[in-house]
């Protein structure tokens, strides 16, 4: 195995969406685009709201790729203009397929906004392929128990594999293109060796805790990218608290990427084209 070296560690920057909420934006910014297949990487939180003042993402739309919701604290209600209706809390995850379109809300659970309380989670974006920007709207929804977890054997990490496969367990959610995601949870001197194709790219956020990269350190809310000259990433934790780490990875598309707001498609005129039947009300709304 070789091991990849780091092109770079940048720092997420602050700032809000939705309905004033405070997220950091590992990307897009002006230091990196994006990070083919990955579109966007934001981490939410932490916030602590008091009852009645917790706020989220009122009605939005969507065409054209996938979001990946991954809570970490509080809760999140998520309604869409099909008619369905999730909550998600500590742990769970929803794997959205926008595909040809949709109208999605994600707000407060009941319970945050009536007792408030802490939120934190992330949601990344990924692409579809021309073939597939238009596929039917669908989901997967993990509980946290349905997570495969794998433990090292010195029990120093463990994994928790949404997305591919990590030391030799299988990630529960299916992936339109060949796609990688692991949070690690590495104690002090934890140190872990992770296998990524290198035709793959590749990047680590540390959620919390410092982490250590091929020798530079990263501290919480930096993105760490990685190059591809080695199919293996390594991470250590030589800090004396643990260290959160999201590791992603995912085979580029390399194609023609034209993206306005909530749309991402290949051509300007598809673009145009979203915003149409967007306004036509051709992706619904979500009922009241």
């Amino acid at each position: 195995m070789t091991p990849r070296s780091v092109k770079d560690i940048a720092l997420a920057l602050k700032t809000t969406e939705g309905g004033g909420v405070q997220i950091r934006r590992a990307f897009p910014t002006s230091r990196l685009e994006d990070l083919d297949p990955f579109l966007l990487f934001d981490h939410l939180g932490p916030l602590q709201f008091a009852p009645g003042e917790a706020t989220g993402m009122p009605d939005h739309p969507h065409r054209g790729f996938e979001t990946i919701s991954y809570l970490l604290e509080g809760s999140l209600q998520h309604r869409d203009s099909f008619g369905h209706v999730g909550l998600l809390e500590p742990g769970d995850v929803q794997w959205m397929t926008a595909g040809s379109g949709l109208v999605h809300s994600e707000m407060p659970g009941p319970d945050l906004v009536q007792n408030g309380g802490r939120l934190q989670g992330f949601q990344i974006w990924v692409n579809l392929p021309k073939t597939r920007k238009m596929s039917a709207p669908h989901y997967q929804e993990l509980k946290a128990a349905q997570i495969p977890v794998a433990t090292s054997a010195d029990g120093l990490s463990v994994a928790r594999v949404v997305a591919g496969e990590s030391n030799g367990v299988t990630g529960a959610v299916k992936t339109q293109t060949p796609v990688l995601y692991v949070h690690f949870t590495l104690q002090p001197g934890a140190e872990i060796s992770q296998t990524i194709p290198s035709t793959q790219n590749a990047m680590a956020y540390i959620a919390s805790g410092e982490a250590r990269i091929e020798g530079r350190k990263a501290p919480e809310g930096t993105l760490a990218i990685f190059a591809t000259d080695g199919d293996t990433v390594r991470i250590a934790n030589q800090s004396t608290a643990p260290a959160d780490v999201l590791v992603l990875a995912g085979e580029p598309i390399r194609e023609p990427v034209a993206r306005y707001g909530p749309f991402v498609m290949n051509t300007r005129d598809e673009i145009v084209q979203a915003f149409e039947d967007f306004r036509a009300g051709r992706m619904g709304q979500i009922e009241a």
